[in-house]
C-alpha cells in the first residue's frame, strides 16, 4: 500500500471537515456572532495558519487531489490536536465554546477579526502564529485584558509591559541560560569551548552566555570563546581539544550548516579526542542516525519531549499507525495539551488567571514552568514565558537520556 498516499487522503477528507464542520468545536455550538446567555461558561479563540480560502475554489472543491501540499500541513496538524482536546474536554462536559479562526483567510483579515465585536467576548486566545500574528494578538490582549498564549513562537514579538502575554516556546535567551546552567550542572570541571562564528546574530547568542555567567549565583564557568570561518575544519578544531579530557563543545550558532559541520568534524576525531557538543533548540529536526554523527555525545535543548512510555502517546502511536500508516507530529501534541491545559486552569474559579500559570497540573505529555519575565526598570512582569526545557543526548543515533 501507498503509505504517502494513504496519509494524504485522509488529509484531503479532513480539511473539508474543516471547511464544512468547524461547529463541531464548540461545546456546545453557538451561532457566529450569538451572545452567550449561559452563564458559567469559557469561550476560547484559537487562531492558526489554516489556508482554507487557498484550499478550497469558490465551488468548495478542494484543489490539490489526493495530494497535501507543504503549506497546509502545519496548520491542519495543530487542527488535529485541538480536537483531540475537543473530544476529551467535551466528555468531562467542560463547559467550553471553542472558536476557530483562519490567520491566512484572504476573505476575513486577523486585524478585522481582533477588530470585531465577538472577539471581546473571549476569556483566553491561543495562537499558532509568525512574529505578525503574535505582535497584532498580544497587542489586542493587552487592549482588551484578555490573555493570549503564544504556542510555538520562541520570541517576545518586541511585547513589553503586557501581563496578558504568555509564550509557551521558551526564547532563545531562556534556552542559552538553560544550557549555562546544564553545563555547571554536569561539565563545570570539564574544558568548555564555546564555537561560533563573528555574526551579529551570534554576537547576541554569546551575549546570552556571558550574561547567565554574570548573573550566576554558582561558581562561574571557564568558558574559552572561539570564533571560526565558515568552514570548519579539523585542523582548527585540534588547536584547541584536550586529548586526555572530555572536550565539551558549545555550538554558538543558529546557522545549522555551521554547528552541524562543527559536530561532523568532532565526530570525525573522536578516536583522538573525546568530545561532547551541545547545540542549540533547532537540532530538534536534525537526523542524528547518519554515521556522521557516530563517535561523539550530541546534547540539545527542546521545550518538548513526547515520551513513548506516556499511555496518551503509546494510544496516539498506534491509532496514527494502524489507521494513517505515519506518526503523529508535535504540533498535533502541542495543540491538544495546550488547549487541554489552559482550559482546566479557566475552570478554576478561586484564584486570578496569573496566579494560575503557576499551575502544573493538567499537563497530558511533560511539565509546563510559567514564570514572569520582569521589566528591569520596572520589576513588573513584561510577559510570562515557559521556562520549562529538556536536554536530550544522543550518541551513535540512540537517545541515551533525557535530562
Amino acid at each position: 500500500m501507498d503509505q504517502s498516499r494513504n496519509h494524504n487522503s485522509f488529509f484531503t477528507g479532513f480539511i473539508t471537515v474543516l471547511l464544512w464542520g468547524t461547529s463541531l468545536l464548540t461545546l456546545p455550538a453557538i451561532a457566529k456572532g450569538q451572545k452567550d446567555t449561559i452563564s458559567n461558561r469559557t469561550r476560547i479563540a484559537i487562531f492558526s495558519p489554516m489556508y482554507l480560502d487557498s484550499a478550497f475554489d469558490a465551488s468548495g472543491s478542494y484543489r490539490h487531489g489526493k495530494s497535501l501540499p507543504k503549506y497546509l500541513a502545519a496548520g491542519l496538524e495543530f487542527y488535529q490536536g485541538i480536537q483531540l482536546a475537543v473530544d476529551s474536554l467535551q466528555k468531562e462536559k467542560a463547559p467550553l465554546d471553542i472558536y476557530i479562526y483562519d490567520t491566512r483567510s484572504t476573505r476575513q483579515k486577523l486585524e478585522t477579526i481582533l477588530a470585531g465585536d465577538e472577539i471581546k467576548t473571549m476569556d483566553l486566545l491561543l495562537g499558532y502564529v509568525n512574529m505578525n500574528d503574535a505582535t497584532q494578538l498580544a497587542r489586542s490582549a493587552t487592549a482588551l485584558q484578555i490573555p493570549f498564549v503564544n504556542i510555538n513562537l520562541p520570541n517576545d514579538a518586541g511585547v513589553k509591559g503586557n501581563p496578558h502575554y504568555i509564550i509557551l516556546n521558551p526564547t532563545l535567551g531562556t534556552h542559552c541560560a538553560a544550557i549555562y546552567k546544564f553545563l555547571q550542572k554536569n561539565y563545570a570541571l570539564s574544558p568548555i569551548y564555546y564555537f561560533r562564528k563573528k555574526t551579529t546574530a551570534e554576537d547576541q547568542l554569546k551575549k546570552y552566555f556571558t550574561d547567565a555567567d554574570k548573573g550566576t549565583a554558582s561558581v562561574p564557568l571557564k568558558i574559552k570563546y572561539i570564533t571560526l570561518e565558515d568552514t570548519v575544519t579539523t585542523d582548527q578544531l585540534k588547536k584547541f581539544l584536550d586529548s586526555t579530557k572530555t572536550n565539551v563543545c558549545v555550538a554558538g550558532s543558529m546557522d545549522n550548516n555551521f554547528s552541524l559541520a562543527l559536530a561532523r568534524q568532532l565526530a570525525s576525531l573522536s578516536k583522538s579526542y573525546r568530545s561532547v557538543i551541545i547545540g542549540m533548540p533547532t537540532w530538534d529536526k536534525v537526523d542524528f542516525n547518519k554515521a556522521a554523527y557516530r563517535g561523539i555525545e550530541i546534547i540539545y535543548s527542546n521545550s518538548l519531549y513526547i515520551n513513548n512510555d506516556n499511555r496518551i502517546v503509546q494510544q496516539l502511536n498506534n491509532y496514527y499507525k494502524l489507521k494513517y500508516f505515519s506518526r503523529p507530529g508535535d504540533l498535533l501534541f502541542s495543540g491538544f495539551e495546550t488547549l487541554y491545559h489552559f482550559s482546566h486552569l479557566l475552570s478554576d474559579t478561586t484564584a486570578s488567571f496569573t496566579n494560575l500559570l503557576a499551575t502544573k497540573k493538567n499537563s497530558l505529555f511533560g511539565e509546563i514552568d510559567i514564570q514572569p519575565v520582569s521589566n528591569k526598570q520596572t520589576g513588573e512582569p513584561d510577559y510570562y514565558e515557559n521556562k520549562k526545557l529538556y536536554f536530550i543526548k544522543r550518541a551513535d543515533g540512540v537517545i541515551k537520556g533525557v535530562y
